[in-house]
């Protein structure tokens, strides 16, 4: 009887010690997302030359943030628009990456979204 008891015992700290270490999937990088660091001395990022035709291709398309649907109540046409949701573009496009929802940008766009957010969004 005491037999059974230690290897009931021992079977379930077993089991235990297995199922806490065998259940950690979490992935560093979707725990701990940091913004991509770029050299913003040498990546272009002037609003009316990158970010505003970046946007264009790919956000204020049709049936996602341009003027007649406005998806997630973003409309992105106009540099007042675009500046103002400056903080969630940088959520969702740069550290999330689920925008646009045809793939993440490159890493050039992400340097250039990154370096026009971080110098204040200006209308260049």
């Amino acid at each position: 009887m005491r037999k059974n008891i230690i290897i009931t015992t021992m079977f379930f700290t077993v089991l235990t010690v297995v199922t806490i270490t065998g259940c950690y999937y979490d992935r560093e990088d979707l725990l701990y997302p940091s913004t991509p660091s770029a050299n913003c001395t040498t990546v272009p990022a002037k609003f009316s030359t990158d970010i505003d035709p970046l946007i264009q291709s790919k956000c204020a398309t049709s049936g996602c943030h341009d003027a007649a649907t406005g998806a997630g109540n973003a409309i992105l046409v106009t540099y007042t628009q675009i500046s103002a949701q400056a903080a969630r573009i940088n959520q969702r496009c740069v550290i999330d990456k689920t925008m646009p929802t045809s793939g993440p940008l490159t890493a050039d766009e992400i340097a250039a979204l990154t370096c026009w957010i971080n110098s204040g969004t200006p209308n260049n």
